[in-house]
């Protein structure tokens, strides 16, 4: 279907559903390499004007990447909600950002409409929002997930304590746990990006992280980032498997090229929860994502990098997972050119996420040769905690030595507690207080509680 606008006697074009969602997108450098971006602001806001004009319906009618083409069109278009849908079914895209923002849409309703919402709506509708828009509605959201402790709590927000190691030794990640558990973070998981694939070193790995965790009684979930399939002969040899992870994206084509389909997914999960190792929930699958990600394999169907990625949200949905987390800044600047590029996508990815009813956490990151600093990072590290984001990554001094990018610290999850008065997991939270390792004065300092004995007994 042609969709036409027209501005002070200039008549705007475009060709489907597809070209209208690319040429609406706030500017991006991936669109831009893509080809998909629009010409001129002129154009973007024509294309804006026709889609705020779109019924919701519309997009159950045109996909934009066609249903006999990608299963993840197929699992978007067959599990949608048709009864979820029709609180908002009479809505046009721009009826639609009015209603979100209204006090009709509280998080009750949310929750009820969420698997109503396609990945196709979300990321249309993001593109009509300013800023503030999409921190205010993803603050309304509520998404709890749960394994060893509970995730997503209002006025919580937790860590995901990444020791990474150039080498994999043990006991430099060891002394990073260290590190990230004095100063309270690890309440989402422990989890190291390895630098082997070797399935022999990712054993070793788990099988730290699982002495550590137990060891010390730590209400938390360790995981291991390697491929799905290296995590499934792990768990048939029998190894102490939390979390199952996969790194997905909005395409099939894409999926493929990371190796992995809906079935595979589907096997994996079904492994992860046979094991039954989570002790207050059952949430085993932890997927990341990222803007430009189906971009980068040529396999985005000329589709906008936010919509890809929005789509990817209907994958992860699909699986339950206990975290999702979008690596926002990571696939580097020829997809999200500077900082306020990666700002703008980290906040549509957070809401996008959280209105599909996915615990959406963001590693707020940039790689070293992107425009950006980490002035940036705390722009908008602090506008996602403003928005409710459910985790953020623990990084010892922000700087990843593995995998050679910035993100942030301890001492950035203990800032952005303080000023917004967050708590950590409930369950991880009473562990603290019990150890010793946090009361009423625990700040920067982390000194606080029998610090030298707590680690000397990780260490030993």
């Amino acid at each position: 279907m042609v969709y036409r606008q027209t501005i002070d006697a200039t008549s705007y074009q475009f060709h489907d559903l597809r070209d209208l969602l690319a040429k609406a997108t706030p500017p991006r450098s991936g669109d831009r390499l893509a080809g998909l971006a629009a010409d001129s602001a002129e154009q973007m806001i024509a294309a804006r004007m026709a889609l705020a004009d779109l019924p919701l319906k519309q997009f159950l009618n045109e996909a934009v990447v066609p249903y006999e083409d990608c299963e993840v069109t197929r699992l978007i278009v067959d599990s949608h909600d048709v009864s979820s849908f029709a609180a908002v079914s009479s809505l046009t895209v721009g009826g639609f950002r009015d209603w979100l923002l209204s006090d009709a849409a509280s998080a009750e309703t949310l929750t009820k409409v969420s698997r109503g919402i396609t990945p196709e709506m979300a990321a249309g509708v993001s593109k009509l929002m300013r800023n503030q828009d999409l921190i205010l509605v993803a603050s309304k959201c509520a998404v709890t997930t749960a394994f060893r402790n509970t995730i997503g709590l209002k006025g919580r927000m937790s860590v995901r304590l990444q020791p990474n190691h150039p080498f994999d030794d043990a006991r430099g990640i060891t002394a990073s746990i260290l590190d990230g558990i004095l100063l309270g973070s690890g309440d989402a998981c422990i989890g190291i990006n390895p630098a082997s694939d070797d399935p022999a070193v990712i054993g070793e790995l788990l099988r730290l992280l699982d002495d550590v965790i137990s060891r010390l009684q730590i209400p938390t979930q360790g995981c291991v980032l390697t491929h799905v399939t290296t995590t499934l002969d792990l768990i048939g040899q029998g190894a102490p498997v939390d979390l199952v992870f996969q790194s997905i994206a909005g395409t099939e084509a894409a999926n493929r090229s990371f190796g992995v389909d809906l079935a595979l997914l589907r096997e994996a999960r079904e492994a992860g929860l046979s094991l039954r190792r989570g002790t207050v929930g059952a949430n085993v699958m932890y997927f990341e994502t990222g803007q430009g990600s189906a971009l980068s394999a040529n396999a985005h169907h000329n589709v906008d990098q936010q919509t890809c990625e929005a789509r990817a949200y209907a994958v992860a949905r699909a699986f339950d997972p206990l975290l999702v987390n979008s690596v926002v800044g990571f696939i580097g600047p020829e997809y999200l050119y500077d900082g306020k590029e990666i700002i703008r996508a980290g906040l549509e990815d957070h809401f996008c996420g959280k209105l599909l009813g996915l615990p959406l956490g963001v590693d707020v990151c940039y790689t070293n040769h992107a425009e950006a600093d980490q002035d940036d990072m705390d722009n908008l590290l602090t506008l996602l905690a403003a928005a409710g984001v459910t985790f953020i990554m623990g990084v010892p001094g922000a700087d990843d030595v593995m995998l050679n990018y910035q993100s942030t610290s301890f001492h950035d999850a203990l800032y952005v507690r303080d000023l917004f008065g967050l708590r950590r997991a409930p369950e991880f939270d009473d562990w603290l207080v019990r150890t010793g390792l946090a009361d009423i004065h625990f700040r920067l300092s982390g000194n606080a509680g029998p610090l030298p004995e707590f680690a000397s007994r990780l260490i030993a």
